[in-house]
């Protein structure tokens, strides 16, 4: 796996105050709180590819591990946010964090769950 630089805002609400409300926003927003959240709880965060396809987010604390992707909801009809988890060869936990509650579920042992249900997980091990 390869590295990409991305970067997050402290504070969210700044990106507001600068450019406004906008929808399409709304999937980096998520990431942007996703991110800060396994900075909070100590991990070092990176972002992963695996060959041309991306992952949001490859989070390590210590010996632990965890496969992020995050989007507003799981597109119909394409496995696009799982497709690339699936063909992570390793056994770490993997999830795709929503905010549609129809998307939640696991998808061949990928944890599908909504945003505020992640964030409030005492651990994702």
């Amino acid at each position: 796996m390869k590295t990409q630089e991305k970067y997050y805002l402290a504070d969210i609400s700044l990106k507001y105050a600068l450019f406004g409300y906008n929808r399409n926003m709304l999937d980096a927003v998520m990431e942007n709180i996703v991110y800060l959240e396994l900075k909070r709880r100590g991990y070092d965060v990176y972002v992963g590819k695996l060959g041309s396809k991306e992952i949001d987010f490859v989070a390590i604390l210590r010996d632990e591990k965890i496969y992020v992707q995050v989007c507003v909801q799981l597109p119909e009809n394409s496995d696009r946010e799982t497709a690339n988890l699936k063909d992570i060869p390793d056994n770490y936990p993997k999830y795709v964090v929503t905010l549609n509650d129809l998307d939640v579920g696991n998808d061949e042992g990928i944890k599908i769950v909504h945003l505020q249900d992640f964030l409030l997980q005492d651990r994702w091990i």
